[in-house]
């Protein structure tokens, strides 16, 4: 697992968002099946999983501040200077319904999405540990990154006993500058010091927090674990 590095730049909250559009507006769009929105974290980033077009395996992803476009056997990048322009170079066989309007420059800080994209292949990797160490009860879902939040999560726990809960990780948001793991219980709302989250009932770590100690992925899969016990009392 990969350490996360102990600062961020100061541009990651104006690349987050940008990246995000990037999300909902391109990558998302461009998957198929229409129906299916949920990505995953990527090399460099996140993108579609491989999905079938015309004979041929399909992957949109974003490394960096670039689009990252395989079909088949070649792969084209293409600079994210704005929605409208990538837009239009995925084309109207991924976009049929034609490319954003939106022309306003993304203004995609590199070294922010260098850092974004080392928190998801944390996270994915915490995520994924902590996930193989569940039981077979524990019902749980496929880790996705959810365009419409940006988050990569999945859910687990049984519903019925109210033990079901959202285990993920945030690049950050109006309530959180940094980026953060976080437990968000489904129906129950319980308190303590294990529970100490901001904006949500439920359970966050700050990157801050988890960048500045010695075993980081030790201290992911804690978090994760001592909060899945927690409900299941």
């Amino acid at each position: 697992m990969e350490a996360l590095h102990p600062k961020l730049p100061p541009t990651l909250p104006s690349t987050r968002d940008a990246l995000h559009r990037v999300a909902e507006q391109l990558v998302a769009p461009a998957r198929k099946p229409d129906n299916e929105i949920a990505l995953r974290q990527t090399p460099g980033g996140f993108g579609t999983p491989p999905f079938e077009l015309d004979g041929e395996t399909v992957q949109v992803a974003v490394a960096g501040a670039e689009l990252v476009l395989t079909r088949g056997a070649a792969t084209e990048r293409i600079a994210l200077t704005s929605l409208a322009e990538a837009g239009r170079k995925l084309g109207p066989e991924l976009l049929p319904q034609g490319p954003p309007a939106d022309t306003t420059p993304l203004d995609i800080d590199l070294d922010a999405a260098e850092r974004l994209a080392d928190f998801y292949a944390f996270a994915d990797s915490a995520l994924r540990r902590f996930r193989e160490s569940l039981p077979a009860d524990a019902d749980a879902s496929e880790i996705n990154l959810w365009p419409e939040h940006f988050d990569l999560a999945f859910e687990a726990g049984a519903e019925a006993a109210s033990q079901r809960a959202n285990y993920g990780a945030s690049p950050g948001d109006g309530d959180h500058a940094e980026p953060y793991l976080y437990v968000g219980p489904w129906v129950s709302q319980p308190s303590g010091e294990l529970w100490d989250a901001t904006g949500f009932s439920g359970a966050e770590l700050p990157y801050s927090r988890l960048a500045a100690g010695p075993d980081q992925g030790g201290a992911a899969l804690e978090f994760f674990l001592a909060r899945w016990d927690a409900l299941r009392r």
